[in-house]
């Protein structure tokens, strides 16, 4: 399995076959897509992986199982995704976490991850997260990052927010800490 990177207490890697009960699991529980179009049937959890992985190749990025990193227990998906928005591309830092791991503070420390790899590695000079307006944990975490609400738009047919932070302004805000 290819780690990507790791946390203080999480393990983001690559997605494989073997990992579709538990995104199955997750895609199909109707708290965690709530701000999504709809549930997935485990048939379209298997596309959805499928896609990811393509995008390992294609674009060398894409969403990644989190896993706790004692236990390598998965609880969620975060990721580097690349969006077409509107005409415009954007790296987006996506990040879901499954309901039973809600409230523990993993989808921050996961997006924190994928921002510094996004930045050190990939030497992207900017990130953004896609997020409805009423999804407020979403926004609290984009906040967490650094982001800032730069522009409405529509995204698959839902009204959603680009927060965004440029590299620089993160290592700016890091020398003055």
């Amino acid at each position: 399995m290819n780690v990507i990177l790791e946390t203080s207490r999480l393990v983001l890697r690559e997605l494989v076959p073997d990992d579709l009960d538990f995104v199955a699991e997750m895609l199909a529980d109707s708290g965690v897509m709530r701000y999504y179009p709809k549930t997935y049937e485990r048939s379209e959890s298997q596309v959805c992986m499928g896609r990811q992985i393509e995008k390992y190749t294609q674009e060398g990025h894409g969403l990644w199982l989190t896993s706790l990193r004692d236990s390598l227990e998965p609880v969620g998906l975060v990721g580097l995704v690349l969006q077409e928005v509107e005409g415009e591309s954007f790296h987006e830092i996506g990040y879901l976490i499954h309901q039973p791991y809600w409230r523990r503070g993993y989808a921050t420390e996961a997006a924190l991850g994928v921002r510094r790899h996004a930045f050190e590695v990939y030497d992207l000079p900017r990130v953004v997260s896609l997020v409805r307006p009423e999804n407020v944990p979403s926004v609290a975490v984009a906040k967490k990052l650094g982001m800032t609400p730069e522009r409405e738009v529509c995204f698959y047919g839902f009204r959603h927010l680009v927060y965004g932070v440029a590299a620089e302004a993160v290592r700016t805000a890091e020398r003055a800490a």
